[in-house]
């Protein structure tokens, strides 16, 4: 049977979710736990990989077992397996022909950070500290360049390997509570390290090192030197995957 899971996990401590040879990764945790629970080997393939660091709140994977577990139920016993930064939230059977990667249609990320003249190390975990004056409605205006169907080579590392740079962004939202600061982003897809680049971009136009000129010149051109500098993995979330049907 194929199933699909919904995991959350913290990405601290890992190498991210695909599994590297000298790494802990998630998906290393998760054929662990399988193993454990059934004495059977198993692949997990998820709606993407995260990278080293990043954290998430609604991966969605899919496995295929040769056990007489109820689709609810294996999310049980595999938490109990897997280590505390790990948790299945929900388990189900898979729709017929479903992906986790190739199924998926739209992803959403939150980009976290606390603007606060002292670090306080209760955040840090899980969101970025930045000093100094932030102009909000500033943030917001950079973000919304970002809206609609760009090619964002500029905004993808180098060492990535991908068809094509072209992606869809369909809203870069940015809420502000306090000192914490949230940028939601929801697209067809994300190349390597491009949220965490475009949250420095938005950052730097809010705090004068990047312009509004450089943001259309760094989409039109793909030029990587106009975009800001790309932000630290601990605050960034993968929130959520939209696969177009309810799973679970």
């Amino acid at each position: 049977m194929k199933y699909v899971l919904k995991i959350a996990y913290d990405g601290t401590d890992f190498c991210g979710w695909q599994e590297q040879p000298n790494g802990n990764s998630v998906q290393s945790a998760l054929s662990k736990a399988t193993e454990e629970a059934f004495g059977i080997s198993a692949v997990y393939t998820a709606s993407g990989r995260t990278d080293s660091g990043v954290h998430a709140e609604g991966q969605v994977c899919h496995v295929s077992l040769d056990v007489s577990v109820p689709p609810e139920k294996l999310a049980d016993a595999l938490n109990c397996r897997l280590p505390p930064s790990v948790s299945v939230l929900a388990s189900a059977a898979a729709p017929e022909g479903f992906d986790a990667n190739r199924s998926a249609k739209k992803k959403t990320y939150v980009y976290r950070m606390y603007n606060s003249p002292r670090r306080n190390p209760l955040k840090d975990r899980y969101s970025v500290h930045i000093k100094g004056a932030i102009d909000i409605e500033a943030m917001r205006a950079a973000a919304r360049l970002f809206v609609g169907e760009h090619d964002f080579k500029a905004y993808c590392a180098s060492r990535s390997q991908v068809k094509t740079t072209v992606r869809t962004v369909y809203s870069f939202d940015i809420a502000k509570e306090g000192e914490d600061i949230a940028l939601f982003v929801c697209g067809n897809g994300f190349l390597y390290n491009m949220v965490r680049t475009m949250a420095g971009t938005v950052l730097g136009f809010a705090q004068g090192s990047v312009s509004l000129e450089r943001v259309r010149q760094s989409l039109e051109t793909g030029d990587r030197s106009l975009a800001g500098k790309t932000m630290p993995p601990n605050g960034l979330c993968l929130l959520d995957v939209d696969y177009g049907v309810r799973l679970f």
